[in-house]
């Protein structure tokens, strides 16, 4: 436990120096569906100024609050890509929560845990139960943080990008103790060169490994699929890929549309001609900025 003690203020260190006003755990007391874990969480700085964190177990949430004179009230929980064994936090993390922060827009950076048989009971569920924790968390705390609780959205990228697709089409079920009933589903979802779908023909298979295994089931693979898990409720959504992404097909990102668009849910997709996997904040192949697409949208749906 002292370890895990030392792991989890070194992570608190990383990210308040990354600009987080403040990071707490996610969870008061034993994380749920979790082992006894020894293997040291890392943090690894890379030379494009991004940092990658490897063998996360302790789940945090990172908070960065825009300055009180342009706040409007909407919150975004932001979920970074990795392929579920790191997580992109600067890149993915936090340079997006200080862009949403110039909006007026509330951001919290997800630290979740990466999937591992050492770590947890049920590896496959425990992302979708940080993402639910967090939504459930930020609700809770609303008042506090002046946030409207009708206007708490979930983003990810790549794997990220599935972690928030699967909090935004697995809601309807708790997976964590939820008490008083606070509301589990996402009020909108943007979702960056996501990883959608487990179907063997379009999934990036390195994300579904790890999230369930070598050899699932096909009811594994289909209730991780999450284009067929779209109803009528899952919430408005804006998504971005490029053509050429040859990591995450851009396939998931058009079956997820259609689906969105079959159920009538408000929906928005930008797909560019290139860019890759993994551009961040600057698709570096055109002049576009996605991001500020991005605005335009939640403008649109009246969220800033």
């Amino acid at each position: 436990m002292r370890k895990l003690g030392v792991i989890f203020l070194l992570s608190l260190f990383f990210m308040q120096e990354a600009g987080a006003q403040q990071t707490i755990p996610l969870y008061e007391g034993q994380v749920p569906n979790s082992r006894k874990y020894s293997t040291k969480e890392v943090w690894e700085p890379q030379n494009n100024g991004d940092t990658l964190v490897r063998f996360i177990s302790q789940p945090t949430l990172g908070i960065f609050l825009p300055d009180p004179s342009v706040a409007n009230g909407t919150a975004v929980i932001i979920c970074p890509g990795g392929g579920y064994w790191v997580s992109s936090i600067v890149k993915e993390g936090f340079a997006i929560a200080r862009k949403f922060n110039e909006w007026g827009v509330a951001a919290f950076v997800l630290k979740y845990r990466l999937p591992n048989d050492s770590s947890m009971i049920d590896k496959s569920i425990g992302p979708l139960q940080d993402a639910q924790r967090a939504i459930q968390l930020v609700r809770m705390h609303a008042a506090q943080y002046h946030i409207d609780p009708r206007k708490v959205g979930i983003m990810g990228f790549s794997a990220g990008g599935h972690v928030a697709s699967t909090a935004a089409t697995h809601f309807v079920k708790s997976y964590i103790s939820n008490p008083e009933d606070i509301n589990l589903r996402p009020d909108f979802a943007l979702l960056i060169y996501p990883v959608i779908s487990f179907n063997s023909t379009i999934a990036h298979m390195g994300s579904r490994e790890q999230l369930i295994g070598k050899n699932p089931t096909q009811a594994m693979i289909d209730s991780f699929s999450n284009e067929l898990q779209v109803t009528d409720q899952t919430p408005p959504t804006f998504l971005v890929q490029a053509s050429d992404d040859s990591t995450v097909p851009v396939l998931n990102s058009i079956r997820y549309y259609e689906a969105l668009n079959a159920h009538k849910v408000s929906a928005e997709m930008h797909i560019y001609k290139a860019g890759g996997h993994g551009f961040g904040l600057h698709n570096g192949t055109t002049k576009d900025q996605w991001i500020e697409r991005c605005k335009h949208w939640m403008e649109s749906m009246g969220l800033l």
